[in-house]
């Protein structure tokens, strides 16, 4: 069952108007991710994902991350668009953050724009912002959309958007 779309104030976006399938588009926004007083990424070169009822996902280039912090996780999974996915921890002074980035090593041909690039879940660094807005995460424990200020929703990812 798909949800009633919320109101859409003017000025703002629905993510019921994304597409579907899903796309990636560079974009020039500033994006930056900061834990514990440390940078982790900062970047105006971004490539975001849109996909129907998401908030963007933001995908930082490796060299715009900061050294050291990435070590591969185990596990990984598979988006029916983009390919198999490989997670990341992120370190910082010896504290661990368990698998809150995931990237493409290969990805399908449409979003080859993908490769050597980084995508995070918002919800465990103290502060993540677009443009100087800081974004909430999407809800739910598994994608890893951002949301901001000039979206409306509803957004996949709470109890009971399993089936949409």
């Amino acid at each position: 069952m798909t949800p009633r779309r919320d109101p859409v104030p003017p000025g703002h976006v629905s993510v019921w108007d994304f597409p579907r399938p899903a796309v990636a588009e560079p974009v020039g926004l500033h994006v930056v991710i900061e834990h514990h007083g440390v940078i982790v990424a900062d970047t105006r070169r971004a490539v975001r994902t849109l996909e129907t009822s998401h908030p963007p996902s933001y995908y930082i280039p490796r060299d715009d991350i900061a050294t050291g912090v990435l070590r591969q996780a185990s596990g990984g999974s598979f988006c029916e668009w983009k390919g198999a996915a490989t997670y990341w921890d992120v370190v910082l002074d010896g504290v661990s953050l368990s698998r809150v980035g995931w990237s493409y090593p290969a990805p399908t041909p449409n979003f080859d724009c993908l490769r050597d690039h980084v995508a995070f879940y918002a919800a465990p660094f103290d502060r993540c912002t677009v443009d100087g807005q800081t974004v909430l995460p999407q809800p739910g424990g598994f994608y890893g959309g951002w949301i901001t200020a000039d979206l409306a929703g509803p957004f996949k990812g709470g109890p009971g958007s399993m089936g949409w």
